[in-house]
């Protein structure tokens, strides 16, 4: 999954959501290296893309970014969840903007455990608000850039944005199908922390 289903699955604990967040950019036994509950959020981001990666769904549906995007399709699917994650989130929570505005503020409390790569992302993240616009389409084209812009083999991503629009419903009912049980999956995880 993308930051907005990491942010969200991290149930508002700051230090689970920090760890979350930067594991991405946390390589091999580096992880060791962080207090127990931000060790907990870098597990627990591992443990949803295990999932996710492993889900039928997401396999099935993946396979349309796979003759553009290899390895990536994947990375592109999670990019996609997110908008509708954010739709979701924009329609029931009280202030999206609002809950996207206190991930920031969550984060920063540890910026100086940030690994660099994601230090350097992090203020283009909060400045342009990149949890609020993945509900917009544009902000879906957006990420999409700079997927294949953060990525050694890849060049474009108008491909990408164009089969987002095109089989726009089937994304769509494979997120529905998939992020219920994504969030069971996640919510077991995170009480085995507490």
């Amino acid at each position: 999954m993308n930051y907005l289903a990491h942010a969200y699955l991290s149930f508002g604990d700051v230090e689970v959501l920090t760890g979350n967040l930067i594991s991405d950019f946390v390589k091999g036994k580096k992880k060791f290296e962080y207090p127990a509950r931000i060790l907990a959020g870098i597990n627990l981001h591992r443990a949803i893309d295990e999932f996710t990666d492993d889900h039928e769904v997401n396999k099935t549906v993946s396979k349309i970014f796979r003759p553009f995007y290899g390895l990536y399709s994947s990375a592109f699917l999670d990019v996609i969840y997110d908008h509708f994650l954010a739709l979701e989130l924009a329609a029931g929570v009280d202030n999206f903007e609002e809950f996207t505005h206190s991930v920031y503020r969550g984060i920063e409390k540890f910026r100086h455990l940030f690994p660099p790569a994601f230090n350097n992302i992090f203020p283009f993240m909060k400045q342009h608000n990149w949890l609020f616009n993945y509900q917009f389409s544009w902000g879906i084209e957006k990420s999409l850039e700079g997927l294949v812009h953060r990525a050694a083999y890849m060049t474009e991503s108008a491909t990408a944005f164009r089969l987002f629009n095109e089989r726009y419903d089937e994304f769509k009912a494979a997120y529905q199908a998939f992020f219920p049980s994504l969030k069971a999956v996640a919510l077991e995880k995170f009480s085995d922390i507490h």
